[in-house]
Formats: C-alpha cells, structure tokens, sequence
C-alpha cells in the first residue's frame, strides 16, 4: 500500500496489491484524471494518459495550445462555465452572481491513518498502518476559498475513500450550490449500469443496462435515501458476471437526499457523480466556516460483482458498522407487529414471551402502540410516555417480566415524527417541517420533526434516555415512516432554507450519536417502513436493519438478493412471519421461510401462541439451527450463484474464511414438470479438499463441488418418486464440511 506523489510529473499514484487510482496536476492548475483500475506498477510518469486533441468548437483556456480543452479533459473535480459542459461536481456562487471559480493546486499532505469526519458517517480504521491519506489543497484566489480534497486508500482491501471540503477563507459570503462528493472520468462508455431500485415491499431489485450517451441516475429528493433507489450504483464491463470480469463500485455513506450521475459524452467519456442531491440544496459560506461532504466510496473488483459485493461486505461489517454488536452474534428476536399490531394488553406480551422462552428464542420486542393513547396511526407520535392502559406498570415494569423469563427485552420508536393528535403537536406546532400559511402534506397519519433545530433533538433525545435509562432495554428498533414535504424551517431567515434537508439528517446522526454513546449495551436496528433507510449511513450507528416490510419468503429472495450487493448478511433483519403472508397473502411452507431469513439476522414476527404443536416443534429446530450457524453466517464470505430475477431458481452460499465450512440455500419458486436434471455450481471452497454434505453418502472435493456441481435433482423435477418435497416455493439447505 502507498500513496506516491512524482514531483517532476505532478503525478499522485494510490495503489495497493489490488487496485491503482492517478490523478495529476494539470498545466491550468487542475487536476486532471488518468487511471482507476487493476494495480499498475509505479513509474515516475504516467502523463501519456493525458490525451489532449484539437476538436473544432471546443473552448480552450491558452491561446497557444487549443488541444488543452476541458471539455475533452478527463478531470478529478470539474466545475461549470469554463470550458467542460458536462455536470459539474460543485458550483459556488459568488456574491456578484457569478458562479465562475478557478481551483488550482496550492500543495498536498501525505499521512498514515484516515481521520472521522465531524458530524458525519464514515469508515474508519483502528491502526494507522490499516490506510493512508492523502488530502490536495486547491483554491480560489478571486473568492478565497479553499477546497480540500481527501483520499483514503485502504491497505487490505480495492477501496477508495473521497469527500471534500470547503473553506471560505475570503472576505465574502458564498454560496454551495452543488457539492459532489466523488467524481470520477473513464476513458470509455463500455459498461453495463447496475443499480438497485423498487418501492415499499419490494426494495432493491437489481436493474442493469447498457451505458448510453447522456445522463442516466438514481436520487433521492425525499430527505431520506428512499426505497426507490439506494445510494449505490455499479458499473461492469458487459463480459464480468457473478464470479468474473471487472466491475468498478460506487457507494454513499449518507442517509439523507442524494444523487448518483453517470455522465456519458459524445466522445465515450463516462462521468461518474455521487454526493448530495443539489436540488433544494444551498449551503452559505461565511468567512471562517467550512463545510464537509459525506463520505463516498469506490471499489473495485476483477472477480465480477461478488468480488466487489464481498469487498463491501468486509468493509461495512468491519469498518463501518461500530459498537459491541459489530463483532457479537445477535440474539434471535420475536416481534410483536404481526401477532398484535398497536392493540395488545400486557398479558397477551408475556403470553408471546413464555412461548419464546419455550422454543429457544432470546428477545422479545415490543413494535408499536405502547405509548400515548396509540390505538392506531392517527395519535401519539411524539408523546413518549407508556400508556397505562395497556402497560399497567410501564415498560419497567414489562421489561423486568420479560428479563425474569430469561429474555432480552426490545422497544420500538419513531423519534423523528409527530402526530397532529398528541401532546408535543399541541405544545410545539413550531417544532413541525412545513411552511406556515400553507397546507402540510401528511404522511402515514404523521408530520416530520425539524431536526434541524437542536431543542428538538435534545428533547426527544430526553424522552427516549429517559426509557431507555429506567428500563432494562437491550435492543431499539428504530423507524421512519415517512418522507420528507414542504422542507422549511420555521423562525429561520431564507438563506437558511437549503440547509434544511442536510441539517434534518445531521440531527438524526447527532441523536444516535448520544444514544449509541450513552448506551452502548443496547443494539438499534434501523428502520424506515422496512427499506426506505437501508443505506451505508445509518449502519455507522445501528449495525442492522430491517431489510423490507415484505416478509413473504419468495419476496424477500428478490430482497436480499438485491441488498446483498452492497450491504452484509449482517446487516440484514430477516424474519420467519406467518402465512398466509399479509404483504402478498401467499402461503408458503414454514421450512422455506426459515430456509430464506436464515441468511441475515434471523428473527419471527408472527403470533407464536397460534402455532400447533407440529409448528412448534419446527420453530424449536429452526432456532436451534439459526445459533448453529449464525457467526458463519454473520462472518463467512457470501456468494450468489443463482438469480431470482433471472428464473424460478434462487441460490447463494456462505464459506467460513478457511474455505472448510459452508451453507448453502437452494429455492424454486415454481415447480417444474418433467425438468431436466439438475446440478448447482458452488463456489469458494477449496479444490484441494474434500467434504461430506449432510445428509448425503460419500464424499466431494471442492474441485468437483465448484465445476462440475452439486446435484439437486435427487428425482425432484417434477417426476415420480422424489426423494425430497415437491410443489411450489420450496426450499433446500446444504450444510457442507471439510474432512
């Protein structure tokens, strides 16, 4: 790992064992782009990739060089109105209205480690020898402004950390209108995009096309990363696949509006844009203040899109995500929602617990309703005070029953949002987002909380420390349910208007900054309406999140399929519900359920009391084997090997870190008649050795396993006299070892 600078060539080369990344200091005082990709040997010049041409009606700064054009330039962070006409990665207005700059080199520094990020999300490291950084000084010497571009290069893995920074060190006040936080130039068009994107209940599906000329994106404009699309985009050479071929990663560490911009021009050069969303955005500059974009990342992988899924995977599980819980199995959990929803007495809580304690389960948790007059969606939001009616002796009290069964007790929240109907709406009607005079849109019943006032997040902070201080609470599912609508802040001046959607989400990260802080016991799993949240931000602080509301075990093969392209089986909340399914009222076996939640955080949310005694019997197994294999799968590198959106197969794998153990998830959505015979290809074991698969005579080398396959038909296609179950939505596990 090193980060080199060649002073004679003005050249910096980040690379490690896997990855390069050179950029240069243009003749303008620029920087200008030369190479992301598969590791290069270091040389004092790499200025051959510069390619400069004379292009009829391209603009061009020096009168005796109309090759030097920065339209055709490849560039490292370009603005507007100079010459380049493509997107820009910032724009800064002026206070003349000119939105002309002219950032140039002013030096660089060169230092071990890779330091926080104030107030915001970001990777870390815990020994310096893990990364190096380097951060490149420009400025504009008409505004004084200063911009200070970082880079992280990480030692062990194909990373590269960007953000930038502003500081106004002139005399005047101005204006960030745009503030990318990553940009970065290709040298052609030849790639496939791959994002992911959907709505409530089914987020994350994977889409992938072709790279065309213009603009092709994903955003978000809600005040939150959304469930349309997920701050996250790919783009691969159209040969790399699965388990081969390269593909360059792009991730935000933000959970806030964003925008992911792939910018193709006439010529084949590829633009990529990551950071906050412009739109509504407008962050003013004084003299002496700075301001931080989040965090983007950029991976790269020539082992296709599990290489780079799997780099994602190490860094999030073990440089994002933070606390007791990042390293420490989960405990299994039942949920209340879909047994009661908000109308349920104590008595039938505690019923639902003994049960859990019978089968083996280790938390209870308690979702929504127990607080306020809450009988449905319409009331209480804000008000942060058991309802006695239904907790006769609190949530001390219910918690401390629970803990006497040998449970960890859970609680739900919604800090962010108010009800019209409660007693913080009534006292504080200052303290809601919205323009006053004007209509406020509702959301699920609810306003949205102005965050970007610290009185509110002080005051909610209290309310929820107050809870979690008196009880014995071990873990908090916290949600979000709706978007963000007429974005203003009452009391504040107008200039202080788009600052509003950034400051609302540096709120929430200020809040879970205290709680994670003042109780670092307690596990929090986020959540927005299941995935609307589901983002590298908020795992900074809760290390799992509820992946979708969608519990339906054939829905949620799209699901985790699609989030597993960014985000760790770690990070994803996985339940066994009931059936018939309430999301999409279809009745699948309770073996593929449990088959499918088994790779993520495993969990129930269903009524336990209403199983049979058969069922039982099968919940008690199904725990059993969740804690059985729950560090692997927590820990172990994950595969995908068949795609749900691809056919009426799904599969993936998990493989211990020394190749010697591994689980493997096989399910079929549909049966098939008369199918052929059937063979899966596994993948990560290791070809010098040989494994027994539970269940099965004899033995297979991990050569065989990974080429030749593993067979399923076991007369299961659809013919007489299978071995193994038939129909619809079935599932199968392999569990493999080593010799």
């Amino acid at each position: 790992m090193g980060i080199a600078y060649h002073a004679a060539s003005k050249e910096f080369h980040l690379y490690n064992a896997q990855v390069s990344y050179i950029f240069c200091v243009m003749k303008n005082g620029q920087l200008g782009q030369l190479y992301f990709g598969k590791r290069l040997r270091d040389r004092e010049s790499f200025a051959h990739l510069l390619e400069t041409a004379v292009r009829d009606m391209a603009p061009y700064p020096f009168e005796d060089d109309r090759s030097f054009s920065l339209e055709h330039l490849r560039q490292e962070y370009p603005s507007y109105g100079t010459g380049d006409m493509r997107y820009p990665a910032f724009t800064v207005a002026q206070e003349n209205g000119s939105r002309i700059s002219d950032f140039v080199y002013a030096g660089h520094r060169i230092f071990a480690g890779k330091p926080r990020l104030d107030g915001l999300p970001a990777t870390y490291v815990e020994d310096e020898d893990e990364a190096e950084t380097l951060e490149v000084t420009l400025e504009d010497r008409i505004t004084g402004t200063e911009l200070v571009l970082a880079y992280t290069i990480f030692r062990d893995m194909p990373v590269l950390s960007r953000s930038a920074r502003f500081i106004q060190k002139g005399p005047q006040t101005v204006t960030l209108e745009a503030a990318m936080s990553l940009c970065v130039d290709l040298p052609d068009r030849n790639y496939d995009m791959t994002d992911l994107t959907g709505a409530w209940a089914r987020e994350r599906y994977v889409r992938c096309h072709r790279l065309h000329e213009g603009v092709q994106e994903i955003y978000s404009m809600r005040g939150h990363s959304s469930h349309q699309f997920n701050p996250f985009l790919a783009l691969k050479r159209p040969d790399a696949g699965e388990h081969t071929g390269e593909v360059l990663g792009f991730s935000l560490v933000y959970s806030g509006n964003f925008l992911g911009r792939v910018n193709v021009d006439t010529f084949g050069v590829t633009r990529v844009l990551l950071g906050i969303h412009p739109e509504g955005f407008a962050w003013k500059l004084g003299p002496g203040e700075s301001f931080q974009t989040p965090e983007a990342l950029a991976v790269f992988s020539e082992r296709g899109l599990n290489g780079m899924s799997q780099t994602f995977h190490r860094l999030f599980r073990t440089r994002l995500a933070r606390g007791r819980y990042r390293d420490a199995v989960r405990p299994i959990l039942v949920n209340n929602w879909e047994a009661t929803f908000m109308k349920f007495t104590e008595p039938q809580i505690l019923e639902i617990a003994r049960e859990a304690a019978d089968l083996g389960i280790e938390m209870m948790v308690l979702d929504d309703g127990w607080f306020g007059k809450r009988d449905d969606d319409t009331t209480s939001l804000g008000d942060w005070y058991p309802d006695r009616r239904k907790l006769p002796e609190g949530i001390r009290g219910l918690a401390q029953k629970i803990c006497a069964m040998g449970l960890k007790f859970g609680l739900w929240f919604e800090p962010e949002m108010v009800s019209r109907d409660s007693d913080l709406y009534r006292s504080h009607p200052d303290w809601l987002i919205g323009v006053p005079d004007r209509r406020r849109s509702l959301g699920r019943n609810q306003f949205v909380l102005d965050f970007s006032k610290q009185e509110v997040v002080d005051w909610i902070g209290d309310r929820m420390a107050d809870i979690l201080g008196n009880a014995p609470v071990s873990y908090v599912k916290w949600d979000m349910n709706r978007s963000i609508t007429e974005c203003f802040s009452t009391g504040r001046d107008a200039d202080f208007q788009g600052e509003v959607f950034h400051r609302q989400i540096l709120g929430v990260y200020a809040l879970y900054e205290r709680l994670t802080s003042q109780f670092p016991q307690v596990l929090f799993e986020s959540c927005a309406s299941g995935g609307a949240r589901f983002d590298p931000g908020m795992l900074y602080y809760a290390p799992q999140a509820w992946t979708s509301d969608n519990t339906d075990a054939v829905e949620r093969l799209r699901i985790q399929y699609g989030t597993s392209y960014v985000y760790p089986l770690s990070s994803m909340g996985c339940h066994v519900s009931a059936a018939p399914n309430q999301q999409t009222f279809r009745d699948t076996p309770l073996q593929t359920r449990a088959d499918t939640a088994y790779f993520g955080v495993f969990g129930y949310e269903m009524d336990l009391c209403a199983l049979t005694e058969e069922e039982k019997e099968q919940v008690r197994a199904q725990v059993a084997f969740a804690k059985k294999w729950r560090r692997l799968v927590m820990e172990g590198t994950f595969y995908r090997l068949l795609s749900p959106f691809e056919g009426d197969e799904t599969a993936w794998m998990v493989v211990s870190e020394d190749g010697r153990t591994a689980l493997v998830g096989y399910y079929r959505t549909r049966q098939p008649s008369n199918a052929p015979f059937l063979r899966l290809r596994l993948a990560g074991l290791r070809g010098d050795l040989a494994y027994r698969i539970e269940g099965r005579e004899g033995t297979f080398f991990g050569d065989e396993l990974m080429q030749a396959g593993l067979l399923l038909s076991d007369r299961a296609s659809g013919v007489r006299g299978s071995t193994v179950r038939q129909g619809d939505y079935q599932s199968r596990l392999f569990e493999v070892y080593a010799i």
